[in-house]
């Protein structure tokens, strides 16, 4: 299977420089090839992305006006994967599964830009990768010692990020909980019906003063400033910072739950209809459903284990684990006391066994 690796790169002040170029080629180039699309599509034509960027190649980059494309240093990759990107996008938008394709807006978008080696594999290990083109470049944590085709940088808060694929052979652990049902919520980040429970760090919470005072000091910079520009860097840090605390909280969360449960069960949770009500999105925001779900899907490839999703509508909350008696519970009681037996348990806790319960359902039909 192949597994991603995203890591900050250690870059020096020329390095950064030579990244910021590679980045803005690429928005150049992606943003003239989507500006002549929309002209000719206007104009009855059908175009694609490797026609543009055979015109591109012939044509634009002669013009000594745009010299800077070609410059030293410059992996002329760079404008061929923004062209793929472009394709890729339009691929979206037809399927019906993403938005129109935008224009790239430098300091509004994250900047970022995809190079190869022709094709050839790249071998990447240890804490230096050397980049087609570009050279050497130091990473601050060890890298597997692996092969991959090609590398996607970012930027992102200014610092600079490189990210590969590459093929991993799954995990198989020993000792293994055949069955366990992972309960979402807010106040907890995942309730295990073995008992254990992983935290919420709130991470929203915990920046949002901070947060607020740095963009108020922004509003009071003259926009396009300095030191306008050097607030905005602030903000971004303090997002990026409540990002990854949240990220990290699921990572640990969702690599436990793989590495020792065979099987998985969650509930396929309406994320998009639950941000849709202003009085839960941020709540549901902070507490990162979709990301959980994504990391526990390629994470079980990974460890050998298997996800199982509950139903939409499956009455997890409402169901007494005990006896089954179904009763209405809002949000806000956050203790099961059931009507029917009398047992009185966590509200999370009582739905992660009745998703266990209902994973075990699954095993015993598939082995009958």
């Amino acid at each position: 299977m192949l597994l991603s690796i995203k890591t900050c790169l250690k870059l020096n002040s020329s390095q950064r420089v030579l990244m910021s170029k590679h980045a803005g080629i690429a928005r150049f180039t992606y943003n003239w090839g989507l500006a002549t699309w929309q002209a000719l599509y206007k104009d009855g034509y059908k175009p694609n992305h490797r026609l543009l960027r055979t015109f591109f190649n012939n044509h634009v980059k002669t013009n000594p006006d745009l010299a800077w494309l070609k410059e030293n240093g410059i992996c002329q990759k760079t404008t061929e994967f923004a062209f793929e990107h472009l394709g890729d996008s339009y691929k979206r938008f037809f399927k019906g599964i993403g938005a129109y394709p935008n224009f790239k807006k430098k300091g509004r978008s994250t900047d970022s830009f995809t190079i190869n080696a022709s094709g050839k594999p790249i071998s990447v290990g240890g804490t230096c990768i050397k980049l087609p083109t570009i050279g050497w470049v130091k990473t601050y944590e060890g890298l597997p010692h692996v092969q991959t085709s090609k590398f996607t940088i970012s930027e992102r808060a200014g610092n600079w990020y490189i990210s590969f694929a590459f093929e991993q052979t799954a995990e198989q652990s020993a000792d293994k909980i055949s069955v366990v049902g992972v309960d979402l919520g807010i106040n907890e980040l995942a309730t295990l019906s073995t008992g254990v429970v992983f935290n919420n760090p709130r991470a929203t919470n915990k920046m949002k003063k901070k947060l607020a005072k740095k963009q108020r000091q922004l509003a009071r910079k003259v926009k396009g400033s300095n030191q306008y520009i050097k607030q905005k860097l602030r903000v971004a840090k303090i997002h990026k910072r409540t990002s990854d605390i949240r990220l990290d909280a699921t990572h640990k969360a969702t690599t436990i739950i793989s590495k020792n449960h065979a099987k998985i069960v969650v509930e396929n949770l309406n994320v998009s209809g639950m941000m849709a009500n202003h009085k839960l999105a941020g709540a549901v925001s902070d507490a990162n459903f979709y990301e959980f779900r994504r990391q526990l899907e390629y994470k079980t490839k990974l460890f050998g284990s298997e996800i199982i999703l509950a139903g939409r509508f499956y009455p997890s909350s409402k169901t007494c684990s005990s006896c089954g008696h179904i009763q209405n519970m809002p949000l806000k009681v956050r203790t099961f006391d059931c009507q029917k037996c009398g047992i009185i348990i966590d509200r999370d806790l009582n739905a992660s066994i009745n998703l266990s319960k209902l994973g075990q359902a699954v095993v015993l039909n598939a082995d009958g």
